[in-house]
């Protein structure tokens, strides 16, 4: 009796059960060629081409939803996956759709208002809801296998596992195990088998692999029911048994980065970026698609360390800018078929236009989200922007700290922590987000805080304070006083990114960059009294810095007074529909400056 997909998942949770496919039954029979081998005999050959994006990110159409327009950047990219669409019918025609692979390695629901919409407005989870139109556009262009992404468990299991029924392939979690059992509890790989004239057919594996770091930054939801080891434990477990299982061509798909670093130091044992680990130390990887890192990586050759031999690695960007093509030769040689060669380049989706069939098919859910996002909640008394909002305290960012003062004052009101005072963290996310004078959108609000997260509430003493607002000040490069100041090359030092950089309101304090790194944080005060390193303050923090994401000392281990699932973008919007008026005299504070030995840089 056929194994449904419903029946199948629930029996993959249990068993780690893998996926097994046969390839080539809707096309004509790929045909092998042949050259003349070693012993005078013409040896069989077969080209297989695996397709890979990654780090989607919920962009179907090269559209700007927070700026309603067409997307440009500088650089001249297009993104979406219609345009993917496009490149991968390309690469289908031209090497045979029988000879082809499409993988993913996620980061694929969250990102973009469209995926919002479908979480949280219209819920793909509601009793007759709609189907993702993720799932719609993959399912369409034909994708194999996607491996799990953390941004997938942001809106939670629920919503994930439904998104999980309504694809036609499977989402890939070798390293995602059961809590309870420590056994897999999505699919771990895919087997598929090509079919070839005259030869015996070639089995392609694809093991998908996730980041450690969900068990941080989406920790409320996944506690206590799954749990994620380290990619190359748990490669080192899988790939033998692929091949031992009769696989000819092992790829990974990793949402990993190959850096070999983590944003998250030591808080765990596994490293977030750890593709080229994998290639380094695993044998028997012929190919890894990597993700998560939001890099241009044509092609990395990568030795490993216990059999010499080179594996390929590749990312294609992120939202969906590029696509990887991984050529793979084989040759059937001594009875099986094995890999001669392995080259990776990409292709850039600005070189086609959108497949007309995407468009059709999500034009309607693609309306509804262009519709929702230019809703008028308020009215703006003058321009805020994030344009200086690195270096200078920007109104605009003060918008959201006093959002989540407000929230968490009301939330704890009533409680034994309500005499406390109530400090506030945000970062600059964006250096592009303005809200115009005049009226105001949710797309306004909206890209001024492009990320799904929520509200925490901690409790932190005045000394673990200005610990925060040191490690913070890593961000600034050490500049002398007097020298020049250049805007461009002020801030991410050793590459921090932006969103590592924090504001904290109710404080007043000085940042001195002529001074090195932990040394920083000059006059800071609370009601213009220096700090007291005794006094108890309650900080409201965002759920990636609250489970530890960017390592910043103490919060992840704080005492948790408050949480609440709703996102801090609505809680913006909510306070804004409130209030009716944007005005900077309800929010906006200097909280901080930048100095150097004493005299403000600006």
């Amino acid at each position: 009796m056929p194994l449904n997909r419903r029946k199948f998942l629930k029996r993959s949770a249990v068993t780690g059960a893998g996926v097994a496919l046969a390839g080539g039954a809707a096309a004509p029979a790929a045909q092998a060629a042949s050259g003349a081998g070693a012993s005078g005999r013409r040896a069989k050959r077969w080209s297989l081409t695996v397709m890979g994006t990654t780090d989607l990110h919920g962009h179907v159409f090269n559209w700007d939803y927070f700026k309603d327009a067409e997307y440009a950047d500088k650089a001249g990219n297009a993104q979406g996956l219609a345009r993917i669409s496009t490149l991968v019918n390309q690469v289908r025609e031209e090497k045979g759709r029988c000879n082809t692979l499409l993988i993913d390695a996620g980061d694929t629901i969250q990102g973009t208002p469209l995926t919002y919409y479908y979480a949280k407005v219209d819920p793909i989870t509601a009793k007759g809801g709609p189907v993702h139109p993720m799932a719609q556009a993959m399912n369409a262009i034909g994708y194999d296998a996607v491996a799990l992404g953390n941004h997938e468990f942001n809106y939670g299991i629920e919503t994930l596992r439904k998104f999980e029924q309504q694809c036609d392939f499977p989402l890939l979690g070798a390293n995602a195990l059961d809590a309870r059992t420590r056994k897999p509890a999505f699919p771990p790989y895919l087997m598929k088998k090509f079919h070839v004239h005259g030869a015996p057919p070639v089995t392609v594996a694809v093991l998908g692999l996730t980041n450690p770091g969900i068990a941080i930054w989406d920790k409320a939801y996944v506690q206590g029911k799954l749990t994620f080891p380290g990619l190359e434990e748990q490669a080192a477990k899988w790939v033998p048994k692929l091949r031992s299982m009769g696989a000819d061509v092992v790829v990974v798909s990793a949402h990993s980065g190959t850096s070999g670093k983590s944003s998250y130091g030591d808080q765990l044992p596994w490293v977030e970026d750890a593709a080229a680990n994998v290639a380094r130390q695993v044998p028997g990887i012929d190919a890894i698609l990597v993700g998560h890192a939001h890099l241009e990586i044509p092609e990395l050759r990568v030795v490993n360390e216990k059999t010499g031999k080179t594996v390929v690695l590749s990312e294609p960007l992120c939202y969906a800018e590029r696509l990887t093509l991984f050529d793979i030769e084989l040759v059937f040689a001594k009875g099986r078929w094995e890999v001669e060669s392995v080259a990776a380049s990409l292709r850039n989706s600005n070189s086609v236009g959108d497949d007309p069939r995407i468009t059709r098919l999500l034009k309607d859910e693609h309306a509804k989200v262009v519709s929702y996002v230019n809703q008028v909640v308020g009215r703006a008394t003058e321009t805020l922007t994030t344009v200086d909002a690195r270096y200078k305290d920007a109104p605009i960012i003060d918008l959201i700290t006093k959002v989540q003062e407000d929230v968490v004052k009301s939330a704890l009101a009533g409680t034994q922590y309500a005499a406390l005072p109530v400090i506030a963290q945000a970062s600059p996310f964006s250096r592009t987000s303005e809200i115009p004078a005049g009226d105001v959108t949710i797309r306004d609000l909206s890209s001024l805080y492009v990320y799904d997260n929520t509200l925490v509430a901690k409790l932190m003493t005045g000394a673990q304070v200005r610990a925060y607002l040191e490690y913070s000040a890593e961000y600034f490069t050490q500049t002398a006083a007097g020298a020049p100041v250049d805007v461009e090359k002020l801030t991410n030092a050793n590459n921090r990114p932006d969103y590592n950089y924090d504001y904290v309101s109710g404080l007043a304090y000085d940042i001195d960059i002529a001074q090195p790194a932990g040394s920083r944080i000059k006059n800071l005060t609370y009601n213009g009294a220096a700090l007291d390193d005794a006094q108890q303050f309650v900080l409201a923090v965002n759920n990636y810095r609250a489970n530890g994401g960017g390592a910043f000392p103490y919060v992840a281990s704080a005492k948790e007074l408050w949480s609440e699932s709703t996102e801090i973008r609505t809680r913006i919007a909510e306070w804004v529909t409130a209030k009716g008026v944007l005005d900077p005299k309800d929010f906006a504070s200097v909280d901080w400056r930048l100095t150097r030995d004493g005299t403000p840089v600006f």
